[in-house]
This record gives structure tokens, sequence and C-alpha cells, in this order.
């Protein structure tokens, strides 16, 4: 019972009409260039259609030139030979491009679907017309008299064992148009799908994306992990001091950071939307002060020395170097608390370098991020091309990074 489910299962699936008619419409292209090549041609021998066949392949090439036939044929592909939301058990379509043609390669392979869909689907044609003619006229004699004998098969007249071989023309109609429709449905990928330079290029800027995310999720948990560092900072400090004035300050303080963390978030939010500049607004070294006055506003005895020429520094290291020097500073903030904090950042002749150096506290806070900072900060040099160590040296915990200018 399964085994004739799966001989039968053919007739019930959309996809194999569906495909059929992919085939058909290359057919009837193949017939309009026939009629206006050859008009009034009746009774061509076997030699003549097969000429009949490369009578089209001109303007076939000639379609496939143009870059957009790729894209008309691919959507017809995806419509008609692939199963669609209506059977979601199916497998899911291959992967077929969707741009237009970028090389005579892919013009090349066109001109060969097309060249094959236009035989394959004539053939199809032909051997559906003449099935269905067949499997009728097996079957009307015995199911209408009137219509009088069927096809002579054999010397004599119609036979009364006719319709019981009639299942058999069927089937075999429907396994051709199956069989031509599947393959189709495989050479589709081959001659329509992106050739290997389009993967390159797409593997290439899916991984540019995913870098992209991976900056932004860095440059937001560095602007808003500051900014709420310095808050709980800032809030505990006033609540321990009593006094108006420290109040007023702390205040003050938050809402400078929490005004440059809305300023960094919305640049943030654009860039998601891809309608903004990555490096627009996107803060350097040359607002390294920002960074320190923060700190101090935090309580922190802050000891600062920068020294070179910033201008200088090429905009990708600045702006790393800033985010770096960021995320020391709030670092020193989470675990360390207010505590004397030395920070200098000098440029050399070739290497750029950022030292910060604090005070280890008895007890330090426990680090709910497990040090990932410290992790991504190293990362961030290495990418750049410098290095970055980090850990205690003589009684005091010291970060020092170094980046190249070339």
């Amino acid at each position: 019972m399964r085994s004739l489910r799966r001989l039968l299962r053919p007739l019930s699936r959309a996809v194999t009409y569906t495909r059929w008619l992919h085939l058909f419409m290359g057919a009837v292209a193949a017939v309009v260039v026939v009629g206006v090549a050859f008009p009034g041609l009746t009774d061509p021998s076997a030699g003549m259609w097969l000429l009949l066949l490369f009578v089209p392949l001109p303007l076939l090439a000639l379609a496939a030139s143009v870059p957009g036939t790729r894209v008309a044929e691919a959507m017809q592909a995806r419509l008609l030979l692939y199963p669609g939301p209506q059977a979601p058990h199916e497998h899911p379509a291959p992967e077929i491009a969707g741009s237009p043609s970028k090389s005579w390669g892919d013009r090349w392979r066109v001109f060969v679907w097309l060249t094959l869909r236009l035989w394959l689907g004539f053939g199809v044609t032909v051997v559906t017309l003449n099935g269905l003619v067949l499997t009728l006229g097996l079957l009307m004699p015995s199911l209408w008299p009137p219509f009088g004998p069927g096809p002579e098969l054999l010397p004599g007249r119609w036979g009364w064992w006719y319709p019981l071989i009639a299942p058999v023309s069927g089937a075999a109609l429907v396994t051709v148009i199956w069989g031509a429709g599947t393959l189709m449905a495989g050479l589709a990928p081959r001659l329509l799908g992106p050739s290997p330079a389009e993967r390159l290029a797409e593997l290439e800027a899916r991984t540019e994306r995913l870098l992209e995310r991976t900056r932004l999720a860095r440059e937001l948990h560095d602007t808003i992990g500051h900014a709420l560092t310095i808050a709980v900072v800032q809030a505990g400090a006033a609540r321990a001091a009593g006094t108006p004035e420290f109040t007023d300050r702390a205040l003050a303080a938050i809402e400078d950071t929490g005004r440059e963390a809305l300023t960094e978030l919305d640049r943030v939010l654009r860039l998601l939307r891809e309608d903004a500049d990555p490096t627009a607004q996107r803060p350097t070294l040359a607002h390294a002060g920002r960074l320190v006055e923060s700190a101090r506003g935090a309580g922190a005895e802050v000891s600062a020395h920068i020294g070179g020429d910033l201008g200088a520094v090429p905009g990708p290291v600045s702006r790393e170097g800033y985010r770096m020097l960021q995320e020391c500073l709030t670092n020193v903030l989470r675990h360390a608390g207010p505590v004397p904090v030395s920070v200098r950042v000098e440029v050399l002749d070739s290497w750029l370098e950022v030292e910060v150096r604090n005070k280890q506290p008895a007890e330090p806070a426990a680090s709910p991020g497990g040090g990932s900072g410290l992790r991504g900060l190293r990362e961030r040099a290495v990418l750049l091309g410098g290095a970055a160590a980090y850990g205690p040296d003589d009684g005091v915990w010291r970060v020092h990074v170094s980046l190249p200018l070339q």
C-alpha cells in the first residue's frame, strides 16, 4: 500500500503540474519562433524537426546576453519548480540567484538554461498532446459508444481490452512530465544559482555585517556601561556625602554622562537602520579629556598625561584608542571605586600607547562580566596589529595598550 501511494504521489503534488506549466511556457516560445521563421509549414520531416529546434538559438543567445534575463528566469523557477507555502512538508527551494548576470559565465549558463527549457519543454508538450489523445482514444469508445471505434493499435477493429492499457498510457505520460520537471528543478541551482565569485562576495558581505554588529555591540557596552557606572558611583557618593553642594555636582555629572550616552545610543540606532556613516560622530582620543573629567566627577583622583600630536593618529586607531581608555576608566570605577588613577596617552614615532594605573582596593568588587571587557580590549588591539597587557604590577592594577600608527 505504501509503495502504491509513493507511485501515485506525483499525481497529487501541485508542483508536478506547475513544473509542466514551466516547461510548456518554454515550448510556447519555440512554437512562436518556428511559426515566424517557417510560416505555413505542414508535415515536416524528422530532419526538419531537428532544424527547427536550432532555429531559436540565436534569439535565446540574445536574450541570455541581457543581464535581467537571469532575474526573470530565476523568479519563474522559484515560483513554478519548487513547492510553495501550500506544501510546508516539502523540501525548501535551493539557492537561486536573484540578481542580474554579472559576467559572461553567468550569461552562458543562462543561455544553456534557456536552450534546455526550450528543447525539453517542446518535447514534453509533444508527448503530452499525443499521450492525451492516445489515452482518451483508448477510453472513449468504451465510455461513450457514439464516439465509434478507437485507434487501431493492432490490425483490426477496436478491441475490448484497449481500456485496460489506458492507465499504462496515462502513467507513462505522468512519468514523463514528472521526470522532466524534476530534471529542470535539479538543473536550476547549477544554471541559475550564484557563481563562485558571487558566493564569495556574499560571504564577505555577510562577514562584514557580522563584524559591524559585533563592533556596535561593543560600543553599546562601552558607552552604556560607562554611563551607568558613572551614575551609580555618583549617586552612591552623593548619598554618602550628604551635602547639597556635592549632590548638585553629582547630579550634573550624571546629567552630562546620560546626555552623552543618549547621543551615542541614537547614533548606533541610526547605524542599525543603515542610514548613517559607521564612523560619523564617533569620539576619538581628541575627546579623551571628557573621559578624564567624567572619572574625576565620579570621585576618582585622576592624573592624566597626554603627549604627542593626537591629530596625527589615524582615525580607526584614534577611535578604538578612545574606547579602550573608556573601558579602562569604567572598570576602575566599577571594580575599584574612586581610587587614585594614573592615565597616560602618548603618541610616539610609530606607536600609540595608552596606559592606565590604579590602586587596587583591599576588597575588590565582584565582576559580573567575568573580565569580558578586558578580553574585548585585547581583541581590539590585536585586530589593529597591536597588543594589550593587563594585570597587577607592584601593588597597582595596570593596563597597557600599544597600537601601531601605520
